[in-house]
This record gives structure tokens, sequence and C-alpha cells, in this order.
């Protein structure tokens, strides 16, 4: 049983930076004791301990139960006891923490209820629904918490009628219980609205009322629902219109009240409303529209009210959506209106945005970038504005611009003073100017009633190339490059890159950030959006690209007081990895240089890493120099090799993948014949150790660094059953199999074959199982891509026999059931080809097929001649690479995160042999091959039983 003042002692290390490493792993080791989740619980709830370790508690049981709770076949990790017992005390415990540890207890909760409910916990609803009360409102809080974090799993759900049955038989227990208490906290404000701490309550229990009538509503409209929304609606607008000064703190700014939280939740909801339910909610509309104008007329610029604003417009964004709604909008007086009243108020910089800019600048550049997660007024505004241009182009363009030039005016008039003015006719032409969204790639289309190319010359420039200009309009004058650098020419572009590689020596963060930026984006610009060719090439920065990678590593250094401030600006990272990819391998003996920074960054941030983006960029960025540089590879080896030893030993598991797929790589750019480096080579029993293979996210990189230790040098490992347990272990996962079948191709390829002949039957047995036990789709196709990579390496009668040893006639069974009917599908063009190939040389070389099943051949040719003729190709592979496609790195560990730069090359049995046009050619030669052996009497004699489309593409691939 696990000892709750030791776990306590433990978690009390675990927020101490030094001990911090030391200590999770110390509670690692206790999870599978019996008792430890509830041992931990308890923990969390003692308030006899200090909040840090409750809270420390709290992170780790969430993250406890999403690890260990159960396995991807849906099996519980840990005893049934705990399971009973975490389920029984889990709610009751949650209810009463503070709310801080009740976020994680309830995400927690979510986890379960996500694997569980409701077959495997049909008491939930029931539990949570008994514990309401007409008084007690912390009680309620606390429950409609728990309710929240269970029926806000739905929200980004795809609709499916499993789905919907959780939604019905939820609200067939909770809907009633819901409404009455949204009347009875409705009746209760009005009895106390003057008593302020129990307001406060109130308003956190509707808050969460209003949340869980979103959640509720967010798939479809409920007809409990739509038959009381003149209830549930009237209250929801008597709050959005509500005002009490005991709710409001005029000294805070910066906070926003749980008045303000509750109206944003509200402003939330009528947009579902609109946008979805629009028939229903039509009464009601012109009330809500009225109210939610009012309130926008009135917020003052204040930062508390931001997300409040931002919803709000969300909301009249949604409603001028509607052609009917938009006609309230269509003249040019109500126009006018909207942009004095609504847009100007909530665009113009504020105070507390020059303190960000100053303060806070890495979070200031993150709100602004198109694309923030952030609810900021500016973004809000400008997809309003964006709504009623594509709803009226010329109307809201002639309005915007009266406004745009009377602010030009004002400015020409006092640069200095007035340079607002400047900055809000940037954002505001920016936002007129662009059709649609600015994505990786850019703008792509543009209003054609501006000219974005001319603005650029007459008012953006200037501020490019005034040093005196203000910060914050050099950063417009940047952004404006960033948005529209798809609208100006490549001269425009070059001319423009030297002032940009000069505002990296510039003293503002965000100055110098925003170039690294647009510079990063610049050299990322294609020829077109379906040219692989990029516009920059290393010719066109082979002068500037040491000066540039010296200013961002400088950059990113002076930031180094600590591992998280230098790893904190990801975007200098994002822009060294850019400008090595345009260099190539232009960069000469500096590249030496350049690797030696990485490595420096990299020990540091290895103290504490902290940001996912930095860390990627920064190995994408080793790997680029080691892919142009790798004529030098034993001096590259030197230098990078004892840093990732470094990073192993300290068991840093943010960077094991990332360290495994370079050590791959460089495994990959020796010579044929070569042996591993003994610097890498002494990782190999380290490397089947079981913690390595428990780590999703480490997996893929640690299969392809041990195929290629078994690729280069079969005796490093002279004892293969270690090697085979993590074939097995991978091969029993629905997740991981396709490395399992991975590994398992090289293990068949490159190690000889008696050593394997011990353990072949019990390899066949496990495949076996798998396929008749849990198959899915997937493995199917991957299994039959095996047998045709062995059939292509070892031959047909090795595949009969693999087979045939588990039990005499089984390969009939296998291939009749499972093969044929496969090998059509697999849409991979190189699995399409290993299979095509691998099928067509079991068919018809060796004797072990047409002696023992020779009723298999005419099927098999069939369907493999129907195939080949196929003109369906899926999955068309090339060697470039779209960076701007790959994933976005944004936690560590949730997931595989595969160097984009040094990606692996699939393994080939038949490299002669062209995916795209070479397999029918392959295909027709090796039949025709085979019929002149059998004395040209084979194809005749199979033609004729193959059927009608059969026919055809033999004939086509034999005259072809």
């Amino acid at each position: 049983m696990a000892d709750l003042e030791n776990i306590a002692n433990i978690l009390s290390l675990s927020v101490v930076a030094s001990s911090a490493r030391t200590a999770e792993q110390q509670l690692k080791e206790l999870e599978s004791q019996e008792g430890f989740a509830l041992t931990l619980l308890h923990t969390v709830a003692s308030t006899n301990l200090p909040l840090s370790t409750r809270l420390a508690g709290a992170l780790f049981f969430k993250n406890f139960i999403k690890r260990r709770w159960i396995d991807e076949n849906g099996n519980y990790l840990i005893s049934a006891n705990d399971v009973e017992l975490v389920k029984k005390e889990v709610i009751p415990l949650m209810i009463q923490l503070p709310g801080n540890l009740q976020v994680q207890i309830g995400e927690a909760i979510s986890v379960i209820a996500e694997s569980d409910f409701p077959q495997r916990w049909s008491t939930l609803m029931d539990d949570l629904i008994s514990k309401l009360s007409a008084d007690d409102m912390v009680t309620n809080a606390g429950v409609l918490s728990v309710a929240h974090s269970i029926c806000k799993r739905w929200r980004p759900l795809f609709r499916s009628d499993e789905l919907f049955l959780e939604i019905q038989m939820v609200l067939d227990k909770f809907a009633v219980p819901f409404l009455t208490m949204l009347q009875t906290v409705d009746k209760q404000i009005d009895e106390y609205s003057s008593d302020k701490a129990r307001m406060v309550i109130l308003f956190d229990v509707l808050l969460l009322l209003v949340k869980l009538y979103y959640d509720l509503n967010c798939q479809d409209i409920p007809a409990f629902f739509e038959d009381n929304m003149s209830v549930g609606m009237s209250i929801m607008h008597k709050y959005l219109n509500y005002q009490n000064p005991l709710l409001e703190d005029n000294t805070e700014d910066e906070e926003a009240s749980v008045l303000s939280k509750v109206k944003a939740s509200i402003a939330e909801l009528i947009q579902l409303y609109i946008s979805r339910y629009q028939e229903e909610f039509d009464p009601m509309v012109d009330n809500f529209i009225q109210t939610t104008w009012n309130l926008l007329v009135s917020l003052t610029p204040q930062p508390k009210y931001d997300i409040l604003v931002s919803k709000c417009m969300t909301f009249v964004t949604a409603v001028a959506r509607v052609p009917k709604y938009f006609e309230l909008f269509n003249t040019e007086s109500a126009m006018n209106s909207i942009i004095k009243e609504i847009v100007l108020p909530n665009v113009t910089l504020r105070e507390s945005d020059e303190e960000l800019f100053e303060d806070d600048p890495i979070e200031y550049i993150r709100r602004d970038l198109e694309g923030s997660d952030s609810d900021t007024r500016r973004r809000a505004c400008t997809d309003f504005l964006k709504e009623l241009k594509e709803k009226n182009e010329s109307l809201v363009t002639n309005v915007v611009m009266v406004h745009i030039k009377s602010f030009f005016e004002e400015y020409n008039n006092n640069q200095i003073l007035n340079w607002k003015h400047k900055d809000l006719c940037m954002y505001l032409f920016t936002s007129l100017a662009i059709n649609g969204k600015v994505t990786n790639a850019g703008v792509t289309s543009t209003n054609v009633m501006l000219d974005v190319v001319e603005f650029f010359k007459s008012d953006v420039v200037p501020d490019l190339l005034n040093q005196q200009a203000h910060p914050i309009l050099r950063v417009d004058a940047i952004k404006y490059v960033y948005v529209f650098r798809n609208q100006l020419s490549k001269e425009q572009l070059i001319e423009i890159l030297p002032v940009m590689a000069k505002f990296l020596q510039d003293k503002e963060y965000v100055v110098y950030t925003y170039a690294a930026i647009t510079i990063e984006r610049v050299f990322s610009m294609r020829q077109s959006a379906i040219s692989n060719q990029l516009v920059f090439s290393k010719s066109d920065i082979a002068s500037s690209s040491e000066l540039l990678l010296t200013n961002l590593f400088s950059l990113t250094l002076k930031q180094g007081t600590t591992p998280e401030k230098l790893a904190e600006n990801e975007f200098l990272m994002k822009a060294v990895h850019r400008v090595l990819l345009t260099t190539e391998n232009s960069l000469g003996a500096f590249a030496l240089t350049v690797l030696n920074q990485l490595m420096e960054i990299l020990k540091i941030i290895s103290k504490n890493p902290s940001n996912p983006i930095f860390t990627h960029y920064c190995f994408e960025s080793i790997a680029v120099v080691i892919k142009y540089y790798h004529d030098s590879l034993s001096t590259l080896i030197d230098i990078i090799i004892p840093v990732f030893l470094s990073i192993l030993g300290d068991d840093i598991q943010e960077f094991i993948p990332y360290v495994f797929q370079v050590m791959a790589y460089i495994l990959e750019l020796l010579p044929a014949g070569s042996m591993i480096p003994p610097s890498i080579k002494q990782i190999n029993e380290a490397l089947l150790a079981p913690a390595v293979w428990e780590l999703g996210g480490v997996i893929p990189a640690a299969t392809r660094l041990l195929k290629d230790f078994v690729k280069l040098e079969q005796s490093v490992y002279p004892d293969l059953v270690p090697v085979l347990g993590v074939f097995q272990r991978l091969i029993s996962s629905k997740s991981y199999d396709v490395h399992g079948f991975e590994l398992l191709e090289y293990i068949f390829t490159f190690i000889p074959a008696e050593r394997l002949q011990p353990f072949l039957k019990n390899i066949a047995v496990l495949l076996l199982q798998r396929l008749q036990n849990s198959r899915t789709e997937k493995y199917l196709k991957k299994f039959v891509v095996f047998l045709g990579v062995i059939s292509c390496k070892l031959g047909s009668d090795f595949v009969v026999q693999f087979i045939d040893e588990v039990q005499e006639g089984l390969f009939q069974q296998i291939w009749n059931n499972f093969v044929i009917d496969t090998i059509s599908k697999v849409g991979n063009l190189l699995d399409r080809k290993i299979v095509l190939a691998g099928s067509l040389n079991t068919v018809v070389s060796g004797n072990l097929f047409s002696s023992k099943y020779g009723n298999l051949i005419v099927p098999t040719l069939d369907i493999i001649v129907k195939t080949a003729c196929s003109e369906s190709i899926a999955n068309v592979n090339s060697e470039f690479v779209d960076y701007d496609a790959t994933e976005e790195i944004s936690t560590f560990g949730s997931s595989y995160s595969r160097l984009s730069s040094i990606t692996e090359k699939p393994y080939d049995p038949l490299p002669t042999v062209d995916v795209h046009n070479g397999l029918r050619k392959y295909t027709g030669e090796v039949l025709l091959e085979f019929n002149q052996k059998a004395g040209g009497n084979f194809l005749p004699q199979i033609q004729t039983q193959l059927s009608e489309e059969g026919k055809n593409a033999l004939t086509k691939l034999c005259t072809t």
C-alpha cells in the first residue's frame, strides 16, 4: 500500500527545481503499487499539507490518469480495486477542493469519463445530481465543475450515434435538474443582490451553468432546451444586460470579474445559437443584438474586458453572416456607426498594449501574430470587418478608407505626437486588404480596390528606413512585409532583406523578433502554391547567411540568463533553421561554428526543457548541418555525440526522440560496409531497455535507430531475444504495430537466416494470433507488405514454409482469406510495389506454392494483373518536404515529433523498380520471363481462367 507521508514528501521535492526530476522518477516507481492512485488523491485532499504540494499532487494525478488508466485497447492498467475506489472517492473529494486543484482533478475525471462513461461508470450522473442542493452553492460549484469537465468533451467531437446516445442519456437525467438549478440561482441572485460574498459564489455557479448550457447544446439543440428556450434564454439575456457594482472592482484593470466572465460565456452561447439554431433562436435574436451592441459601446478599453469584447464581437460577426441580419449593417450610415462606435475604439492601440510591448514582448508577439489563440479585441474586430467586407466589399472599403485618410492627415500634422494614428492606419489597411486568412504561406488574395504594393512603397518603406520611427511603427512595417510578401516582387524583397537583417541588431525585442519571423517566412516562399521550387536559393543569400546566423545566435544567447529565458523565443531558432535550409552547403568552415553554437544552446536548455517548439527547431537545425556537411562526418560526430550521450545519461526524456533520430541519421550516412562508431555503439544495450519502449513519443525514433543497428552491424546483438522482445511488444500494440513490422523487416533482411531459424515459428505465431484476434485494416495491410518483403528477399518457398510451420496447410487459409483480398487495397505506392512484386514472386518462383497450393495461382494472378494496371495511385511521395505543412509542436512527449529535415526513407527491397512508371513493366516482364521458362504454355493457359477484366489487364501488361 502506498504511504501518504512518503508521497507527500516526494511531491514537496518535486516543486524544487534541483530535485524535481529525481522526485518525478521516484513517484513513477511507486505508480505500480496497490493503492497508489487513492493515496495520491488523499494527498491532494489533505488540508495539512502546503498548497504547492497538493497542487503538485493534483498535476501528477492528472498525468498519471492520462498515462495509466487504460491502455489502447481499453483495458485498465491499475487494479480493479483501485479503479472502483478512485471512481467512488474522486467526485466527493473534488467538490471540496479549492479552484486551482479542482481544475486538475476535473481534467482527470474527464479522462476517466472519456473511457468509462457511461458504460463502465453508469452511476456518475446520478452521483452528481444527488449532491446538488438548493442552498449549498459551494458544493453545487464543485458538482457543476465535474459535470462541465465531462460534458465539454463533446464540443470538438464529430457526430456519431454513440455520441448522441451518451448526450441523450445525460439529458434524460440532468436536463431538468440543470434548468431547476439555473432558475434557483437566478432567484437567489435577486434575493441576495446586496450580499457581495453570496453574490460572488452565486455568479461562480452561474458561470458553470452557462458553460454547461453550451456543452449540452453543442452538438444539436435538444428538444428539452427548445421547449424551454424562453425560460433559458430570458435568463441569459437578463445577465448579458446585468449590472451590479458589488461584482466589479474599479481598481482592477487586468483581471476579468466573474460578471464579465458570465457575460462572455453567454455571448459564446448565443453565438452557437445564431450559427447553428437560427430558426429556433430567431424570435429572440433582435433583443440579443441590441443588448450586445449596447454592451460593446459601453465597455472601456481596460484589458479586463478583452475576452468579453472578443466574445461579443464573435457573436455580431455570426449575426452578420446571416443574410437577413446583415441588412441591419448594410447602409453607409450603419456602417459608419459600426466603424466609429465599435471597430475604432477596439483596434486603437492602448496604454496596456504599449506596456505589454515593453514588459512582455514575447506575449505581445504571440497575441499579434495571425492565428494566435488569444482572445484579442483586434482579432475579433478584424474578423468582423472581414465578414462585412465579404458581404459588401465596396461599402466597407470606402467607409474605412475615409477614416484611414483622416488618420493619415492627423499623423502627418505631427508624426511624433500622433504616431498611434499611423499604427491605426496600418492595421485597418492591412485588415481591409486581406481576402481570406493569412496562412503559413502568406496572403493569396487581396482586395481589388486597394493597391498593396503602392501602399508598401509610399507608407511602409519610409518606416522601414527611418531609424527614428516609433518601434511599434517599425514593427507594423515589418509585419506588412510578412503579411504581403507574396504580393511583393522578388526584387523588392531582395532590396528589403538587408534592412531586415539590420533589424536583427535592434535593441527592441519585438522589432528584432518580427524581423526574424519575416526573414524565416520570406525564405519559405514558393514560386507558386503548387510548386516545390522555393523563391530564394543559396545563391541569393550566399553573401549574407553568415551574418544572419551570427546575429540570430547573438540574439538567442543574449536571453540566456536561464535555460527557460534562452528558449523563450522560438521564432529566432525557426529563423536559424530556415536560413540553414536555404544556405544548404554554402557555409564552408563556418558550418562547424554554427554546429558548436547549436550544441552549446542545447546543453543550456537541457538543464530545464521548457519550450518544445524552440527545442524542435534547435534539433532541426543540427540535423540540417549534418545533412549538408556530412563529408566531415567524423568531425561532426565528435562534436555532437558527447552532448547526446550526456542527454541520454541524464534521462532528459523531452530530448530523447530527437537524439535517437539524429543518431540514426548519422548511421544512415555511413558508407556501405562501415562499422557503427564506438561512441554510438555503446548505447546498444540501453536502447533495448523496457523503459525506452514505454514512451509513445520515443518509439518511432527508437525503432529507427534499432533498425540501423541491426542493418549495419548484426553482431552488436549476439543474443536476438531482447531484440525480438521489442518486436513482440510493438506488434501487440494497435498504435505501434507498424514499427513492429518495420523492425521485423530489417531483422529478416539483414540477420542471417541460420540465426533466425530457432525463432521463426514463434514469430509467425505472434503475427497470426494478432491477425486472428485483434487485426485492424492497418495491421492487415502491413502484414501483407511484410510477406511481400520476405518473398522478395528470402524467396517464395520461405514465405510458404514460414506460415505452414505453425500448422500444415495454414498458408492456404491465410493467403486465400487475407492476402488476395488485401493486394488491391494497399494505397501507398511503395507498399503497393512491394505487395505486387512480393505476391507475384511467391506465385511464379519456388516450388512449394505451385505444388501445394496450385489452386491459388489463378485468383492471385487475377488480382495482381488488375491491380498492376490500375490507374488509381495514392500517397505519391516526393523528395520535397513542405515544412509549413508539418504538424506544429506544442507540448513535449505527447506525440512523436519527427525531424522533417532528416525524414527516414522507408525500406525498399526493390530499389531498381520505379513505383510510378516501372511497376507495370516489371510485372509484365516477370510474367513473360516465367512463361518462357515454362515453355510458353503458362500464360495462355492461365488467361483462359482469369476474369474478363483480368484477361484484358494481362494482355495489356504483356504487350506493353
